[in-house]
């Protein structure tokens, strides 16, 4: 069964994989650029929420992770302080819940809001208490939604103990777990073991980007130097999944289409069967890895493939700025574009919320009491 668009928009859903600073309203960035002076890429009659969001999207469909990630230069200068972090936190969840998102997790990099005189820990204070802002306003709105933090090193930086020993400071306080993020690229995730080991002792969650931009050795290191809970993107898992002489790489658009016939003509190598196997979750995110050159187009996204083979597939939206992107609209264009079912959505929701850095009561508490009624309701309706 193929759901209808304005019946995606009322499905719960649950986001893993969101970056606070590349979810901007378009109009914050225009009023706060203003407000400190800071230059934007629009000007004159074109300096308009509409021109700066087409100038978002346009930059970031490059096809290039590098020249997809330059736009954050402009995003990350208007949160530089107080004020503006609690802002752009409030608005983020509120932005999520009126999409239907009844859990997120959003993650940004505490060490790249030290421009204007603040510490890392007050840029986690503010942002914490934006979210709590955020939730009791959504509430108040009718769209409940508990959001949590996951704090983000930057991987060519070298302040990663120093940020995964803050996600455990504040993992009593809104703080879910730890990231490392940026250019995969040359800086491989086995350079801040430290950090992970570290977080390892505490018993605290992580997740890694890997196999984004870079391959199976990306995701091999994340998985088995570094012991990553949950792999960001992973979508390179693909290049060790073999389709007939060569891999479903070289063909990705057949894969899909062969997947809903005959799983027997594909092949697992030996990273892509134990992260089957083990249920390591996936935070794929359609819109962006199209854009960044990680997948060809939507119909041929590995998501849909790895969803029939029964990985534990997440879906997400990476950047809502940068991708013009909702959650809606990312099930809506799997709906439209690679024929998912609305039984494909409740599995990668569940799957998202059973994989969520939050205790396992709680996880439970909304899979069974928003989730699967939800889902139902849904089928019953057609």
């Amino acid at each position: 069964m193929s759901p209808h668009a304005s019946g995606i928009r009322a499905l719960p859903k649950v986001l893993l994989h969101d970056h606070l600073d590349g979810g901007l309203r378009p109009s914050t960035v225009l009023e706060i650029a203003d407000e400190i002076g800071h230059d934007l890429p629009v000007s004159g009659s074109d300096r308009t929420t509409d021109a700066l969001a087409r100038w978002f999207r346009e930059s970031a469909d490059s096809g290039s992770l590098v020249r997809y990630l330059e736009t954050f230069e402009h995003t990350v200068a208007v949160m530089q302080t107080k004020a503006a972090l609690r802002r752009v936190a409030r608005e983020c969840v509120l932005d999520l819940a009126r999409d239907g998102v009844v859990y997120a997790e959003s993650r940004y990099a505490p060490e790249q809001h030290l421009r204007g005189g603040l510490t890392l820990e007050e840029v986690i204070e503010e942002v914490n208490a934006g979210y709590r802002e955020g939730e009791e306003a959504a509430a108040a709105e009718g769209h409940p939604i508990v959001v949590r933090a996951v704090l983000t090193a930057m991987r060519h930086a070298a302040k990663s103990r120093e940020i995964a020993e803050l996600a455990v400071r504040y993992r009593d306080a809104g703080v879910g777990g730890f990231d490392i993020a940026g250019a995969e690229a040359g800086h491989p995730p086995s350079r801040h073991l430290d950090a992970f080991e570290y977080l390892r002792r505490e018993n605290a969650h992580f997740t890694i980007h890997a196999g984004e931009a870079f391959g199976l050795p990306s995701i091999w290191e994340a998985l088995q130097w570094c012991g990553a809970d949950r792999l960001g993107h992973g979508v390179r898992i693909v290049d060790d999944i073999g389709l007939g002489a060569g891999t479903v790489t070289d063909d990705p658009l057949a894969a899909n289409l062969m997947a809903r016939e005959d799983l027997s003509q594909l092949r697992l190598g030996r990273l892509a069967a134990f992260v089957r196997d083990t249920r390591v979750p996936l935070e794929m995110c359609p819109h962006s890895n199209v854009q960044t050159g990680a997948a060809p187009s939507i119909a041929a996204h590995p998501i849909t493939l790895l969803t029939r083979l029964r990985y534990r597939v997440t879906l997400n939206t990476d950047n809502r700025l940068m991708s013009d992107t909702s959650m809606t609209q990312e099930m809506q264009a799997l709906v439209t574009e690679a024929d998912w079912s609305l039984e494909d959505l409740r599995w990668v929701t569940t799957n998202a919320m059973k994989s969520a850095f939050l205790p396992f009561d709680e996880r439970l508490d909304l899979i069974e009491g928003t989730i699967k009624p939800a889902y139902a309701a849904a089928a019953l309706a057609g």
